[in-house]
């Protein structure tokens, strides 16, 4: 009877003490610092700063297009051999969804249906419309409609769309968002691209519209034209001023110009195709784009004392080499080694401050450009033309270094260069190449969509492509693989296999 009282006291005592301790337990086992909720102007800016090209920029898209190319195998494995290194290919698609689109996607539920919040919701839309279409032109079909709702609803395994619902569903997105911003309702100062100004996110909207209506010239030209005349009538970019760009400095370093000035700094160079192009065309730009480290015999020596910028002095790399195949075919262009070949000045445009531009003045009115040769706008497609050259030769004084070019010698260039009848299409899309150097998903996807420029595919042996010339997407994500495997089945069982060769929906020849 003793032992009984004993446990029965002791048990009573625990009792009392554990309910005693949880009196004020949820108070003191919270932290009084912890966010519990986030500034949607806050995950708007976080979105907008992820949006700068990763380093999958260097390992596919700019090397796809023949801007640049790297003969070494390894990390930077990619468009320089047309293999698929599923290290890489993931890149855009992790930074797109962890880094840019949670964050945009909480800030619009965050935002939805608050009436001082309106601007910022419109705004957070359009930004959202850049990041898919970014996600779907590499991908093709992806997560879309369930995408970014683990926290809101719980959907840890989100179904992939198909791209023309995506397409369609975003060209909707971009009209209704962008006709919705007010100059009279909220105003949104704190954010980083445009600190609040509502006519220039206005003038952004149109030319993202502008954009992804171009995307359907093959595969659906009435509904290009008809959201094309919607963009040019609501109002395009005007100036550089209204470019959307990624402003780095040393909190917020270009992941590019990080590579370029790091471990990789001796492994990427121009490309043959792209350095032959400009000198052919005595464009002005290649001398702000390009340095030359002449006699350099390993990385080591790529120093300033022997770096010549000057246009004449550039010899690109071309492709279907690696590091040791390159070895001969230098030495018989008369250079001292590999080493020698023109590459990205990373002191300039290849600055780990370099600025990151995403959509710009002279690309949108390269498009309007295109739109009025096709019909769908009037215009004058030369006088467009001419200036979407100026507005990218103009755009280069704003990097780091010696990059301004003189009016004489734009006005030179736009002289000798001008619009003619019957090579339209060839020469703006041509032009859109230029003017989207290192902007790698863009460039890409205008390639895949245009055809333009010619330029021949890349000729390694050892290519994983099957059946095409040219890569014509990325591959899905090995986790997607591994986990979420039934949707992507679903995905690839409508857009074809998950390899290099498969064209998305809009990429029709």
């Amino acid at each position: 009877m003793n032992k009984f009282n004993l446990y029965f006291f002791s048990t009573l005592m625990v009792f009392l003490t554990f309910s005693a301790c949880d009196d004020g337990f949820d108070e003191m086992n919270t932290n009084p610092v912890r966010l519990t909720s986030l500034d949607p102007t806050f995950q708007l800016n976080n979105a907008i700063i992820n949006s700068a090209p990763v380093y999958n920029n260097l390992t596919y898209e700019t090397t796809i297009v023949k801007q640049m190319i790297t003969p070494f195998q390894g990390v930077g494995t990619g468009g320089n051999l047309n293999q698929d290194n599923r290290s890489a290919t993931q890149g855009n698609w992790q930074d797109g969804y962890r880094n840019i689109l949670k964050n945009i996607i909480d800030g619009i539920a965050n935002t939805e249906g608050d009436p001082e919040k309106s601007n910022l919701n419109n705004i957070l839309r359009i930004w959202r419309a850049h990041a898919f279409l970014t996600l779907t032109d590499t991908y093709g079909d992806i997560p879309y409609t369930e995408a970014g709702r683990g926290y809101l609803e719980g959907i840890i395994l989100p179904k992939y769309d198909d791209q023309e619902f995506i397409y369609t569903d975003l060209l909707n997105e971009l009209e209704t968002a962008t006709q919705g911003l007010d100059e009279a309702k909220d105003a949104v100062p704190q954010e980083v691209l445009y600190s609040g100004n509502i006519e220039q996110w206005k003038r952004l909207g149109n030319s993202l519209l502008l954009r992804a209506a171009m995307r359907l010239t093959k595969v659906d030209p009435a509904m290009a034209e008809q959201y094309a005349g919607i963009a040019i009538s609501g109002g395009l970019m005007q100036s550089n001023d209204d470019n959307a760009v990624v402003r780095h400095d040393a909190n917020f370093r270009n992941n590019v110009g990080t590579n370029l000035n790091g471990g990789q700094a001796p492994f990427y160079y121009l490309d043959e195709d792209f350095v032959n192009f400009m000198q052919d065309n005595d464009d002005p730009r290649l001398a702000s784009i390009g340095v030359r480290y002449i006699g350099a015999l390993s990385g080591g020596e790529q120093t300033e004392e022997i770096a010549d910028r000057t246009a004449d002095a550039q010899i690109g790399m071309p492709q279907g080499y690696d590091n040791t195949t390159i070895i001969p075919v230098a030495e018989a262009a008369g250079l001292a080694s590999l080493y020698s070949y023109s590459q990205l000045d990373r002191t300039r445009l290849g600055h780990p401050e370099a600025p990151s531009y995403l959509v710009t003045y002279s690309q949108t009115l390269l498009l309007h450009a295109e739109a009025v040769v096709r019909g769908w706008a009037a215009g004058d497609a030369a006088a467009l033309f001419e200036e979407g050259i100026r507005a990218h030769m103009e755009q280069l004084a704003s990097w780091p270094g010696d990059t301004e070019i003189a009016q004489a010698d734009i006005d030179a260039y736009i002289q000798a260069h001008p619009l003619q009848s019957g090579s339209e299409l060839e020469q703006i899309n041509t032009q859109y190449w230029v003017s989207s150097f290192l902007i790698g998903p863009e460039t890409w996807a205008n390639f895949r969509r245009s055809g333009y420029p010619v330029v021949s595919p890349n000729p390694y042996p050892g290519s994983d492509l099957k059946t095409e010339e040219f890569i014509r997407r990325l591959t899905y994500p090995d986790s997607e693989l591994t986990v979420n495997k039934a949707h992507v089945d679903e995905a690839t069982s409508r857009q074809g296999p998950d390899i290099l060769d498969t064209r998305v929906w809009w990429d029709v020849e």
